[in-house]
């Protein structure tokens, strides 16, 4: 009979293992299903620090041992190795670890353009997304979409699971707002993966039009055109602890939750949390009252020149264990901040960032609401129940559209 200390270790060794074989698994992990769609191929990939395996391995790593030609890489916002602030332009150059070519899409140009694809035959795409439309990386992924279609090039997608990919809530976007934080009619927290999010944009025929005509052409001749190797075992209930940060002001999966909620304060005088260790889930501003929570932003890597820097802002702490926080939310974005931070601030006409042309159409805050209408509740002092009721119509008119592209349950 095996020893208890023994017999203990086994089990314990069982138990993890078992836990390993039932957790979301990004779609980079099964090999075997996309493989075969690289291998004699020239590939280019879109990817950044994000795209690793479940073990640790970046997956440009894992595809070179395998043989897998990899003659150009694209880079989202963030840079590659997602050490750039939000909203710095990223120029070409040769990464040092690979000797690869970078192409930055979030610098001069958004898209693959001839000349980048000259020596490539399939598109792919691995890119960790957190599930909010103001994240920037599904707008770039309708744009890559779209150059792969025009240039006629295969794009294979490999999921990866949405860590807010549990709900949906928040305004839908009219597109009189659209920019690059928001570029079509969803909510601010949609309930797909970013695979699931591409089999909508050409099901909705949302990519531009010369985009739509030239997929259209490639079914009809019989060539594969988007194919998204989906995740294991995940559902939209699955809880999944992102493995590396997103991006700089992504720092940990609290701030990940709050993201939803609290982006909005980009809009605003107010500090979002950037300058501090858990953006995100401090904000605040010198003006509110003093016996609120008090934080500092600094200058730090990620965030050189943050909002109020070295300014004393009064605020609201809502840092805490990730679990809970998912509690707290609840499915839904958290308004009260917001509408409190608005109630409490004593110079109203300040609080919304306006562009000097006056257009608050072109303001921030509108472009992360997705219209002008959260903005005028308020200013109005309409309640959380009023604005969420707004809301709605657009919200069910949404989920009609998303189960259509679903692939988990």
């Amino acid at each position: 009979m095996m020893p208890p200390r023994i017999l203990a270790l086994v089990f314990a060794l069982t138990v993890s293992l078992f836990a390993a074989a039932q957790s979301p698994r990004p779609a980079a992990d099964r090999i075997d299903a996309y493989i075969g769609e690289l291998r004699g191929k020239r590939i280019g990939i879109f990817a950044n620090h994000t795209s690793v395996l479940s073990d640790g391995r970046h997956i440009v790593d894992t595809l070179r041992s395998l043989g897998v030609d990899i003659r150009v890489i694209f880079g989202p916002e963030h840079g590659f190795r997602g050490t750039a602030d939000a909203g710095d332009k990223v120029g070409n150059y040769v990464d040092e670890q690979t000797g690869i070519p970078v192409v930055s899409l979030y610098g001069s140009k958004r898209r693959p353009g001839a000349e980048d694809l000259k020596d490539v035959d399939v598109m792919v795409f691995d890119i960790q997304d957190v599930g909010v439309r103001y994240y920037t990386y599904i707008s770039s992924l309708e744009e890559y979409m779209e150059s792969a279609f025009e240039h006629g090039r295969k794009l294979v997608l490999l999921d990866r699971p949405n860590p807010n990919g549990h709900y949906v809530d928040g305004p839908i976007l009219d597109r009189r707002f659209r920019s690059f934080v928001g570029m079509q009619p969803v909510p601010v927290v949609y309930g797909m993966t970013i695979g699931e999010y591409a089999r909508m944009l050409i099901g909705e025929r949302w990519l531009a039009p010369k985009a739509m005509a030239a997929h259209d052409s490639l079914v009809r001749a019989g060539a594969p055109t988007l194919i998204v190797i989906p995740c294991g075992n995940y559902s939209h209930a699955s809880t999944y602890h992102l493995p590396v940060k997103p991006s700089p002001n992504l720092p940990d999966m609290a701030s990940v939750y709050w993201y939803p909620s609290t982006c909005y304060f980009e809009g605003t005088v107010l500090s979002e949390g950037r300058g501090t260790p858990t953006p995100f889930q401090v904000f605040g501003h010198p003006s509110l009252p003093s016996n609120l929570y008090t934080f500092t932003p600094v200058s730090m890597p990620g965030a050189r020149e943050p909002k109020l820097k070295g300014q004393a802002c009064h605020g609201w702490d809502l840092r805490g264990r990730p679990e809970d926080i998912r509690r707290q939310t609840g499915g839904r974005i958290r308004l009260e901040y917001l509408l409190e931070a608005y109630r409490l601030f004593p110079e109203k006409d300040r609080f919304f960032i306006i562009p000097k042309s006056g257009d608050t159409t072109a303001s921030f805050f509108n472009k992360l609401a997705g219209n002008g209408e959260l903005m005028a509740h308020l200013k109005a002092g309409h309640s959380e129940k009023e604005i969420r009721r707004s809301w709605e119509p657009g919200l069910k008119a949404f989920r009609q559209i998303r189960k259509k592209y679903l692939l988990y349950p």
